[in-house]
């Protein structure tokens, strides 16, 4: 019965036209609270979970992609409902008369709901990405989300095997004295970070001893290569390797892929940015210790398209419209270090210095040009403050190459008060707070053949998309990848 009124709320919803991601497994749930146990003990190969601050949706999208290849079927929350309801309806979406047609199952799963994921689900692998001060209106500070993973991964007791990042410190600590199967991955080449770090870090001091951590490297935020100086907690050396990395703007990145008793392998990455290194190091990782060969699991990520909202590329009248979603400092900051790096055809002169103070008159015109959404709905976090740590002072320097911002959604105010106060002149700056209408002003103001840069909050990321998908210019995000 839960089964049959979860696939009937399921198919009514996308007739509907809604996504149909929480509800149907709201339903089943209330019928039968147990039905997301009952229905994993169907699975072939288990379990792999996905949890973390960032990159939780990418990294699953880029391991489906490999898996699907090697011919596994998949029970895979793509939609990114990642609470209890939402893993329930991807099984539901994925069942038949109460069995399970699949071999696997590929959820990512919020922080707060690991521990239960977990004892529901008693997954073969568990993946964990990083940790970044997000929704401090649910979460608190950061020791709370990292209690709650690592009390997920208690409950494991050993079995299967945990995946994480040896360059976040507040990661790596969750390996410390912890039984079973732990692998550890991380970029080792030290060109693309820096030996001075001016974003905002979340941990600052060694997690045994409360002194503060030293870095032979930064690559962003507090992910690097650290080390305690009274050696009481340093970076564990990572099996999974990412070396010779190379950043291509908004086109994509790639790197050599090393791994135990394994020849390496050139990866390419569809998805830009360093913290999407990061992502495809965690999927290839979580795919070789599944048994996929490297060379077959690196041509997968590289024909794997990008997750909805997520450096997502749509075009719309001739322009390339780029949703990059951000909800927190870290992550914005990534997404506008890798726009920034995307090469412009009306940059300014190499020459021109950062220290100079930009005119507004020259600026104005063709450049970089941002639609920046930010609502402050319960999905997204309803503080903003956020959104004053995050380094919008770069787009006040003249080698950003600024061309316009348009700030909308129901903190358009607010994000146009952070650009003033960063340095940003008024002049390129547009308020409008309906999110239709600033679509439609933003794409107008983009010349023919330019890419419109547009970071939207969670919510306001799928409001955007759904106005494109009605116009018939994308899927539906239910829709979208494999």
């Amino acid at each position: 019965m839960a089964v049959w009124a979860g696939k009937t709320t399921l198919s009514l919803s996308r007739r509907l036209g809604h996504g149909g991601s929480s509800l149907p497994g709201m339903v089943a749930l209330r019928i039968q609270p147990a039905i997301l146990s009952r229905l994993a003990t169907g699975l072939g190969r288990g379990a792999v979970l996905i949890t973390g601050t960032n990159g939780k949706t990418t990294t699953s999208r880029l391991l489906s992609a490999i898996l699907q290849d090697a011919g596994l079927r998949l029970v895979h929350n793509r939609s990114g409902a990642n609470l209890l309801t939402g893993l329930t309806s991807a099984f539901l979406e994925s069942s038949s008369r109460g069995q399970v047609r699949a071999d696997i199952a590929l959820l990512e799963v919020d922080e707060a709901a690991i521990p239960e994921a977990i004892r529901e689900l008693r997954p073969s692998g568990v993946v964990v990405t990083n940790f970044f001060r997000d929704q401090l209106d649910r979460f608190g500070e950061l020791d709370t989300t990292v209690a709650l993973v690592g009390r997920g991964l208690d409950s494991m007791q050993g079995r299967g095997f945990v995946v994480l990042n040896s360059d976040d410190p507040l990661v790596a600590s969750l390996g410390r004295e912890r039984g079973g199967h732990v692998l550890y991955y991380g970029v080792e080449d030290p060109a693309c970070g820096s030996l001075v770090m001016t974003q905002t870090r979340e941990q600052r001091q060694c997690l045994v001893c409360g002194r503060p951590l030293g870095y032979e490297v930064f690559y962003y935020a507090h992910l690097g290569r650290y080390r305690c100086p009274g050696g009481d907690f340093d970076r564990p050396a990572p099996s999974f390797r990412a070396g010779t990395v190379r950043l291509e703007g908004v086109r994509g990145s790639c790197f050599r892929l090393s791994s135990p008793d394994r020849p390496d392998v050139d990866v390419v990455v569809p998805v830009p940015g360093l913290y999407n290194v990061y992502n495809g190091l965690a999927a290839l990782t979580t795919a070789l210790e599944l048994g996929i060969p490297p060379l077959r699991a690196a041509a997968s990520i590289q024909r794997a398209a990008a997750s909805f909202g997520r450096m997502e590329h749509i075009e719309i009248d001739r322009r390339d419209v780029l949703l990059a979603l951000v909800k927190n400092p870290a992550g914005f900051n990534q997404v506008l270090e890798t726009v920034l790096a995307t090469p412009d055809a009306a940059a300014p002169d190499a020459a021109t210095p950062d220290a100079a103070a930009p005119d507004a008159a020259t600026m104005r015109g063709p450049g970089h040009r941002f639609l920046m959404a930010l609502n402050d709905k319960w999905a997204d976090g309803t503080d903003v403050s956020w959104i004053w740590d995050v380094d919008f002072e770069i787009l006040a320097r003249p080698s950003s190459n600024l061309g316009a911002v348009v700030t909308s959604g129901t903190r358009a105010y607010d994000m146009a008060l952070r650009l003033k106060y960063a340095g940003v002149p008024e002049t390129l700056i547009e308020v409008v707070p309906d999110l239709g209408q600033a679509l439609g002003q933003a794409v107008a103001a983009t010349p023919p053949g330019e890419t419109l840069f547009v970071t939207p909050t969670y919510t306001a990321m799928l409001e955007l998309r759904d106005i494109i998908s009605r116009r018939g210019l994308t899927r539906q995000f239910w829709e979208t990848g494999p």
